[in-house]
């Protein structure tokens, strides 16, 4: 039994998903100064330097042709609140936590994709794999508390994981007709008015609190994270079928409640580390051929 991809693929998706579960610790590390909006702001700004600068290099046109506009300005819309709903869910829970909850995102996205991508079916495998990984969510959430024990952030965080799901199955049936590089570009431009908007209007940047750690945050989140990982993400997605690429996310949560506890210092509960298990465990099934 093997990976449903080629060798050189996985190894890509296990690299992107390990520097995609340091994000959790970069964004409570910006918020420190840099609110949520105003973070998706700054973040995406220098994400677009990014792939702008890689697409010149690549010579890769990044102007739309006219019959792309709908799906780009769909998911970008989808993008601005599903980000917005993550930072602020971060700010409001743990990074381990957060790590954990975020990659959950495949899991919904593996649901949405059998519904939205023809031939991306929901198999027996996959099954049994999405229904171990809920139950690893449901022990984060709980915490041995019954159904609402869980804090509101993680809940926040557990919507965005949602709609980074459906974002991420809807990119794989619109990645069919439109480049990867160009889908990126324009779903973190089409953003930056709508979080400028928002921050201007209902936040403050934190001046004081102005540090190399919070800048490192934001640099971490824009030129790694948005501008790296998000590009050979989609390229794998439109080679590859998304349920099976999106579900390499299994060594994210890992990465993050590891790095979370190194460079935060937060705590690693028993519940957490079985939660994180489960999750791992059923997102390696949902990967597996």
């Amino acid at each position: 039994m093997g990976w449903s991809i080629p060798a050189r693929a996985a190894l890509a998706a296990l690299a992107i998903h390990t520097l995609w579960g340091g994000n959790p610790v970069a964004v409570k590390l910006g918020l420190a100064a840099f609110p949520p909006l105003w973070s998706g702001f700054l973040r995406f700004a220098l994400g677009c330097l990014c792939v702008a600068a890689w697409a010149r290099f690549a010579r890769i046109p990044l102007r739309p042709p006219r019959g792309e506009w709908p799906a780009l300005a769909a998911i970008a819309v989808l993008f601005t609140v599903q980000i917005a709903l993550m930072n602020v869910g971060f700010g409001m829970t743990t990074a381990v936590n957060s790590a954990v909850l975020i990659s959950s995102n495949p899991l919904f996205g593996v649901l949405f994709a059998h519904f939205l991508v023809p031939g991306d079916r929901v198999r027996p495998r996959r099954a049994l794999g999405v229904a171990i990984a809920f139950g690893g969510v449901a022990l984060v959430l709980t915490r041995g508390a019954g159904i609402a024990g869980g804090h509101a952030g993680d809940w926040i965080v557990l919507a965005s994981a949602c709609l980074l799901g459906l974002r991420l199955a809807i990119s794989g049936r619109v990645l069919r007709q439109v480049n990867e590089v160009r889908l990126t570009f324009w779903q973190m431009l089409i953003s930056l008015p709508l979080f400028l908007a928002g921050a201007l209007a209902w936040e403050q940047i934190r001046w004081e609190a102005i540090a190399p750690a919070p800048v490192a945050g934001i640099v971490y989140q824009g030129v790694v994270v948005a501008g790296l990982a998000f590009t050979v993400n989609f390229y794998l997605i439109r080679r590859y079928t998304p349920s099976v690429m999106i579900s390499f996310n299994f060594v994210a949560p890992v990465a993050g409640v590891l790095l979370g506890a190194a460079i935060l210092g937060e705590r690693i509960s028993a519940g957490l580390l079985g939660g994180m298990a489960l999750v791992a465990l059923g997102l390696a099934l949902i990967a597996r051929r």
